[in-house]
């Protein structure tokens, strides 16, 4: 009964396999500090393995680090612009580009390859809702498709943003109907589709009730002024002070 408890103390995100975030309760004497931009962490991502699994598949690439293409719907911008744009480096956009390229010849990704993608990396749960969040999260403009632009600015601030702009994607994929506010059917939603794609024979196991007690808790911290709703600013500043839910952010990476 401890340990159930324990699942759902806190943390923002449980973890990809179901464990809790901060096992036994114990909290570093250190404070929570930004995970070092290895390789091993981006490659951690399911979009990059997606992408460069596709770029393995095609083999070498006559690309010229342009980005530029013919008989696409959609021309991305310079690579340069990119660049200056994000945390990646000129070699990481060259090879995220080539697998776009290769799995979206029109230059825009649909909501249906992203319920393929979850699907492949988070066999044993249902990935159709969250696939479905996290797309609504990525396509800020609400036109359906998501240009390779926005696809590795995105990755950018998951995978090597600040904290702040971390909790500022976070909010926004936690705000469904992008309304400025974070309502508790809105984290129960997220919280939900994320289990339902763990899946149910994750080790430890997750109780049906789990999504409920941590959304519980979570909003019981987040929720200051009591008006059952959080705002961006009560998000980050909670999040800055909790170091069970800093530590967590670091867990974006399993699940996305």
């Amino acid at each position: 009964m401890q340990a159930d408890e324990k699942a759902v103390d806190g943390g923002l995100l449980p973890d990809a396999n179901g464990k809790d975030p901060n096992p036994g309760g114990q909290t570093d004497s250190s404070k929570w500090q930004k995970p070092r931009l290895t390789r091993k962490s981006l490659m951690n991502c399911c979009l990059v393995k997606w992408i460069i699994a596709s770029t393995t598949q095609q083999g070498p690439d006559s690309c010229d680090g342009d980005l530029e293409l013919s008989m696409v719907r959609h021309q991305p911008e310079g690579l340069d612009q990119l660049q200056a744009q994000t945390q990646f480096t000129r070699k990481e956009l060259q090879s995220l580009y080539r697998g776009f390229k290769n799995e979206c010849p029109s230059g825009l990704v649909d909501e249906e390859t992203f319920k393929t993608i979850y699907s492949q990396f988070f066999p044993q749960g249902d990935a159709t809702t969250y696939a479905h969040f996290l797309f609504n999260a990525f396509d800020m403009d609400r036109s359906g498709s998501i240009r390779f632009e926005d696809f590795v600015i995105g990755l950018s601030v998951l995978l090597r943003g600040s904290v702040t702009e971390k909790l500022r994607w976070a909010f926004n994929l936690y705000d469904i109907n992008k309304d400025g506010y974070i309502t508790k059917e809105e984290m129960m939603a997220i919280m939900t589709s994320i289990y339902d794609m763990m899946g149910r024979y994750t080790l430890p196991s997750v109780r049906d009730d789990s999504p409920y007690e941590h959304v519980e808790k979570f909003f019981q911290k987040m929720d200051r002024n009591r008006d059952g709703v959080v705002t961006i600013d009560e998000f980050i500043e909670t999040c800055q002070k909790d170091e069970n839910i800093m530590a967590s952010m670091q867990l974006f990476e399993n699940v996305i």
